[in-house]
Formats: C-alpha cells, sequence, structure tokens
C-alpha cells in the first residue's frame, strides 16, 4: 500500500499529461474570474506574463496563509519519492535530461521528511482542513476550479484525494493521501503548452 501510494505522488506529472492530452480544462471559461469585473489593467500591468515565477508566488503565499507543513515551493518535479534509474544507463539519462527540461515547466510543494510516514503524524484531517483552505486562497488569487474534486479510497483504510484547477495556461493539482502512517500532501503546477509537447515516450519516462 505504502508505495502504491507514494508512486501516485511521484506520477503526478502523468496525471497532468493525460489531462492536457484529453482536453480536460479546455473551454472553462476566463482563467480569471476577476477579469471581467476588474478596473481596466494600465499597459504595463497587462504586459506582465503569468509565468513560473508568478505562479511560485501564488502558491507560496496560499501554503503560508494555510499553515501548511512541509517543504519549500520550488521550481521543478520536487525530489523524488523513489529513485530514478541510474543516470549511467541510457533510460537514466534521459529522464535526467527530461526533468531538466521540464524545470522551467513545473512549480511543486510537497510535506518532506518522514512526518507523513510517521504514526505521530500530523492529524490528517487537519491537513485536508488546511489544504483546503489553500485551495481557497488559490480561487482568491484567479485559479478556476477545472472539475469537482475527487476523493477515493486507498487500500489499507485509507482516502486519496485531488483537486485541479487552471490560471493563464497553467494546470494545478494538488493531492492528499491518508492513511494509518501516511499524510502526505502533493501540489504540482505544470504550463500547458510545455506538457503538451511531451511525446509517448517522454510521458513513459516520467511515469518510471
Amino acid at each position: 500500500m505504502r508505495t502504491n501510494t507514494i508512486n501516485v505522488a511521484r506520477t503526478t506529472a502523468v496525471a497532468v499529461g493525460a489531462i492536457l492530452a484529453t482536453g480536460c480544462g479546455t473551454g472553462v471559461g476566463p482563467a480569471d474570474p476577476a477579469a471581467t469585473t476588474a478596473p481596466a489593467l494600465s499597459s504595463s500591468s497587462a504586459s506582465v506574463p503569468f509565468d513560473q515565477k508568478a505562479v511560485r508566488r501564488d502558491l507560496q503565499a496560499a501554503v503560508a496563509a494555510a499553515g501548511l507543513a512541509g517543504g519549500k515551493v520550488e521550481a521543478g518535479l520536487g525530489a523524488p519519492r523513489e529513485p530514478r534509474a541510474l543516470t549511467d544507463t541510457e533510460k537514466g539519462r534521459k529522464a535526467a535530461a527530461l526533468d531538466t527540461r521540464l524545470t522551467p515547466c513545473v512549480v511543486s510543494w510537497s510535506s518532506t521528511g518522514n512526518r507523513h510516514r510517521s504514526p505521530s503524524a500530523a492529524n490528517p484531517a487537519d491537513t485536508r482542513r488546511r489544504l483546503k483552505i489553500m485551495l481557497s486562497g488559490l480561487t482568491a488569487r484567479g485559479w478556476k476550479e477545472i472539475r469537482p474534486p475527487q476523493e477515493e479510497p486507498l487500500e489499507g483504510n485509507g482516502t486519496y484525494y485531488m483537486a485541479s484547477y487552471k490560471k493563464k495556461g497553467w494546470f494545478l493539482h494538488a493531492r492528499h493521501a491518508a492513511a494509518p502512517v501516511l499524510d502526505l500532501t502533493t501540489v504540482m503546477a505544470t504550463e500547458e503548452a510545455c506538457f503538451g509537447r511531451l511525446t509517448a515516450e517522454e510521458q513513459a519516462l516520467l511515469e518510471n
């Protein structure tokens, strides 16, 4: 059960890629709900791109406001929960190169250390409550929910929760896996155009 759950966290990028490939989240209306009601922006404000730095600012502010404990909001896929293939193999080199190439297209945050595997870890119900506060904070910053949140059972009397949002060409997926000895939260935002160019081979590299 533990390995399967951890693999869920590591393959977040694959799920994002699948959503992009099937077109989920497209045609949901303005990425920023305030766009139709806010006063016209000045030309200098309008020209500011919504890029990786802007996504990091949004996520940092929402995580801090919710009081979520864990690592820092960072560029890239984050530290793998299980080792990648050794980089002295062809597959390992390709995987490492892909991670490097995708770094400018990804913003991630997750709970860190061994707390999520410890029986004395934070109460999963409190973690879920804080995660929902974080998502509310993102909504206030213009992130639009693209599908209803999903909650499914996990082996070993656990639950798995996922929520998906979009803003100005970026998808954001928040996940929380809870079980008797597991309290793991991951949040990952990916740039739609970047992940939309992945080949089938590159998708497989992310999955493994």
